[in-house]
Formats: structure tokens, sequence, C-alpha cells
């Protein structure tokens, strides 16, 4: 079985080994998402993990029309490498 994201209460997690990776963030107002901690336990790390939460994370932004602050650096540095999410800065 393959573990899914699971978006709750302020961050999306996944659950690998035993082991949970997330990207957490904070709703600033009403219309903006501020994506400011990732973490993958480093036995999980270099296998893609961040990415697929990020990618997650900021496609949940852009569905609800959020603008998006990449406090995180490396949100910051998947929106550098996929610049359609460019124009949801704020």
């Amino acid at each position: 079985m393959v573990a899914e994201v699971i978006h709750e209460q302020n961050r999306f997690t996944k659950t690998v080994e035993g082991m949970v990776c997330e990207l957490e963030y904070l709703m600033t107002d009403n219309s903006t998402i501020n994506f400011h901690h990732t973490y993958v336990p480093d036995a999980l790390r270099g296998k893609g993990l961040a990415l697929e939460l990020i990618k997650k994370g900021l496609d949940f932004a852009v569905s609800k029309d959020l603008k998006i602050i990449p406090s995180c650096w490396a949100v910051s540095k998947f929106i550098e490498r996929n610049p359609d999410y460019k124009e949801y800065l704020r």
C-alpha cells in the first residue's frame, strides 16, 4: 500500500516506514497562506518526499486561490524551479 499525503490542521503529512514527513503552514489572513516548515526524517531524505508534500501544498493553495508566502527555504526553492507557481506569490 502506497502512503497518501494527508491534509490536516495546517499541515500536510505523509507517513513512510512509520516516520512522519510534514509541510506546515499558517493562514496569515483569509487569502494568504504561509508555508513555513518542511520536515523529512534523515532516514527518508533524498526520496522526493519533501517535493511531494510541497507540490500538494502549493496545489491546495492554488485551488483555493490563495496568495503564497514561501517562508520555508525548500518551498521557496521548489517555486524557483517550478515558475508556474510564481504568479501566486505574495
